[in-house]
């Protein structure tokens, strides 16, 4: 019997509570039919600070809440590998320098050599052309016995001689040519090495200068991914920020209502934290795709009750003065005007946050 008792109490009571709660929201002043509203959470852009490349976190020179400025360090990478591979490539520069002076003077000394291969080839070249004309005359002169058959074969072997030094000279001179080509050819070579060294140490200093990870943007640490000493993959997040100056409330209203929402229009925030404060809005974005689509046909029954999200953007002036006051993660209603020409209700036209 005594329990039976409390039953009955307990029902009573809870009976009452629900009566103040209808009660209470049949109080409320409807909405006219041309406000929308939804219920959601504010937000804020969030940004996640990854390695490009692979390695050991350093050190982390931020804490989880604080506020941070565009460029600031946020955290460190271990560099000693990138530092050894930077000194390898300066090296390999340096080298390739080496090569590129010495493959120049081995250029002149070339084009030297072949210059004084050409000046024997002209020489020779007269020599053969004298000793070409004298055993000439002494074939003429040799038909009529005005000289010795001795005198003519001897200006026939002079003159062979001079052909063959001809000969030599000329290849010499291809030689010396040949070796001049070959000399050029090391200072492209150089020169590529040299191309390839520098552009090896701005890759590096590139992936030096990416290892210490800086804030995109004015912000405030969210939470840290990694900690200090952990070795993490390309890609890996170390930390996460979120941009206190583009914050947003994202709700879903109905296809009709929804269809009724323009970009820019209109709007109206209030948290649960102060219900008597109303934050100025504008819409930033309305879905194209319905949240929840049925996967067969949908009857116009169907279509009424699709959602749609929404987003409503704060003004980042209205945020820089109330930073403190408008926070990421706190509820609250979004309210949206669907005709331009329309006046706020008096509840969302009292109290504006300015």
């Amino acid at each position: 019997m005594l329990g039976n008792r409390w039953f009955w109490i307990a029902a009573v009571v809870a009976a009452v509570a629900a009566g103040w709660y209808l009660t209470q929201r049949l109080a409320e002043p409807a909405l006219p039919d041309w406000v929308a509203s939804g219920n959601g959470r504010v937000e804020a852009v969030a940004i996640d600070i990854s390695t490009r490349t692979g390695g050991r976190i350093s050190d982390i020179v931020v804490q989880e809440g604080q506020t941070v400025t565009r460029g600031e360090v946020l955290a460190h990478m271990d560099t000693q590998q990138l530092d050894a591979q930077l000194r390898e490539a300066r090296a390999q520069m340096q080298r390739g320098r080496i090569a590129r002076d010495v493959a120049e003077s081995g250029v002149a000394q070339a084009e030297a050599e072949h210059s004084a291969a050409l000046a024997i080839v002209a020489q020779r070249q007269t020599e053969f052309e004298s000793a070409e004309r004298r055993f000439s005359r002494s074939e003429q002169l040799a038909r009529t016995n005005a000289i010795s058959q001795q005198t003519l074969d001897d200006d026939r072997a002079r003159m062979a001689g001079a052909r063959a030094a001809l000969d030599a000279a000329r290849a010499q001179a291809a030689s010396a040519a040949a070796g001049m080509a070959t000399a050029k050819a090391r200072i492209v070579d150089a020169e590529a090495t040299i191309e390839a060294a520098e552009a090896a140490i701005d890759r590096i200093q590139v992936e030096i200068d990416d290892s210490t990870l800086r804030s995109p943007r004015d912000g405030r640490v969210q939470y840290l991914v990694a900690q200090p000493g952990e070795v993490i993959a390309g890609g890996g997040r170390v930390l996460n920020l979120i941009d206190p100056g583009d914050v947003y409330m994202t709700f879903f209203l109905p296809t009709v209502p929804a269809g009724r929402v323009a970009l820019g229009s209109e709007a109206r925030i209030v948290l649960d934290t102060a219900p008597g404060v109303v934050i100025p809005a504008q819409v930033s974005f309305i879905s194209d795709v319905a949240q929840f689509t049925p996967r067969t046909v949908e009857t116009s029954e169907e279509r009424v009750g699709l959602m749609f999200r929404i987003r409503v953007r704060i003004a980042p002036d209205l945020l820089r003065k109330h930073a403190d006051y408008v926070k990421p993660g706190l509820p609250g209603m979004a309210y949206v005007k669907l005709d331009p020409a329309a006046q706020w209700p008096e509840a969302l036209n009292t109290g504006i946050l300015e």
